[in-house]
């Protein structure tokens, strides 16, 4: 059973985090994967993927018309080479190496979408931030940048409710690959449940902020998240 302790910090994260990404499409693994990684490391990545499945199922129940299916086609088989991968990094790669590698990516990648008027976004496009965020996210349960970077632009449901299906269906794949060599104890995914009622709290409560960012605001929105990844990636690794 999770402990109180448990609870009272990975919980609080987790409703923080749902509240952003209940708002913006992705938060839920940079605000709860640092602090669950630093107080109870053998809890992840499967506490904060089970979590990950959970939330984008009650997006989209509200906003499933908008996503984009026929782009997510290109990034799932992306995913599919980049789960592996992630599996391989995680048995090879210390914690801190890897932190610093995916937070200098994530952050290239920011600077060069935002200063860039149009980010294409195209079958090789999507493969390769299907690949990288598939990587990403069995590594490290955040890997939602790739994928948001392509889609900033779009209006808020068309972000929110696309990165809800690839979030689903990818957290699935990789909690099914981690079970399937042995890596994901049941100690983990009875957390990730545990944080189920927080995840769905904070999507109840985050109504308010979706609706001032649909106003315009949900390119800022977007960017502002991803970066704040990059640097908590850089920033937990190097202490």
């Amino acid at each position: 059973m999770p402990t109180f302790e448990f609870l009272l910090a990975g919980g609080l994260a987790a409703l923080l985090g749902a509240i952003v990404q209940s708002s913006v499409g992705l938060g839920v693994g940079l605000v709860a994967t640092p602090v669950v990684t630093l107080l109870f490391p053998e809890l992840m990545p499967g506490a904060i993927l089970v979590a990950a499945t959970v939330l984008p199922l009650a997006t989209l129940a509200r906003e499933v018309r908008h996503a984009d299916l026929r782009g997510l086609g290109w990034a799932f088989a992306g995913r599919a080479v980049g789960t592996p991968v992630g599996l391989w990094v995680v048995a090879s790669v210390s914690d801190r190496t890897l932190g610093l590698v995916i937070g200098c990516v994530v952050l290239a990648a920011l600077v060069t979408t935002a200063s860039s008027a149009h980010v294409p976004r195209n079958p090789g496009t999507l493969t390769a931030a299907g690949l990288l965020a598939g990587a990403i996210g069995t590594a490290s349960a955040i890997g939602g940048p790739p994928i948001a970077l392509l889609y900033q632009r779009e209006s808020g449901p068309r972000v929110r409710a696309t990165l809800a299906v690839f979030f689903t269906v990818g957290a699935l794949v990789s909690l099914i690959t981690l079970a399937a060599v042995g890596e994901l104890p049941r100690a983990q995914v009875t957390a990730g449940l545990a944080l189920t009622p927080f995840v769905l709290t904070g999507f109840a409560v985050a109504g308010p902020v979706r609706r001032y960012l649909d106003a315009g605001r949900m390119r800022v929105a977007v960017l502002v998240v991803v970066g704040a990844s990059a640097l908590t990636l850089i920033t937990r690794s190097l202490i």
